[in-house]
């Protein structure tokens, strides 16, 4: 599996540690930046374009890190095919996952800590989409009300 990452000044330091966890736990990891750590950085500049390598099949799921991750939550679902949601424990980053067919992981780099955000990270990009009648039911739903809304 192919993991894209992005990360503003707030999740800088968050998104590196994230990429050095899944490279050794033998994912595949596409970084989008930042690449470098900048101060005046804009969180939409960044995690556009990791969600639209997850909505394109560039990249199989994305995390996206800012200082509180409601930004690139916000961000995130505003691009057709993402289904994002900022995550602070484990049973939601896996069941969001297996039940929503969640892509895009939205992390807080402020707000929770490096052994939590592991958890997290590990939680979601293990879990796979259960597939069952009645998830598949709620997530055409979901598409339906997305290409409504976006034409």
């Amino acid at each position: 599996m192919k993991i894209g990452l992005a990360a503003d000044h707030g999740g800088f330091d968050l998104k590196n540690q994230i990429a050095q966890w899944l490279q050794e736990a033998g994912f595949g990891i596409t970084d989008l930046g930042a690449h470098a750590y900048e101060a005046q950085d804009d969180y939409p500049d960044l995690v556009h374009p990791l969600a639209e390598a997850v909505a394109t099949g560039e990249v199989d799921r994305g995390i996206a890190v800012c200082g509180s991750g409601v930004g690139a939550a916000i961000v995130a679902n505003k691009t057709k095919g993402v289904r994002a949601a900022l995550i602070t424990e484990t049973y939601s980053a896996r069941q969001g996952v297996e039940h929503d067919d969640m892509n895009l992981l939205c992390l807080g780099g402020r707000v929770i800590g490096p052994e939590l955000a592991r958890e997290l990270v590990f939680a979601f990009a293990k879990a796979q989409y259960s597939g069952e009648e009645r998830h598949d039911r709620r997530l055409q739903k979901l598409q339906q009300i997305e290409n409504a809304n976006n034409g």
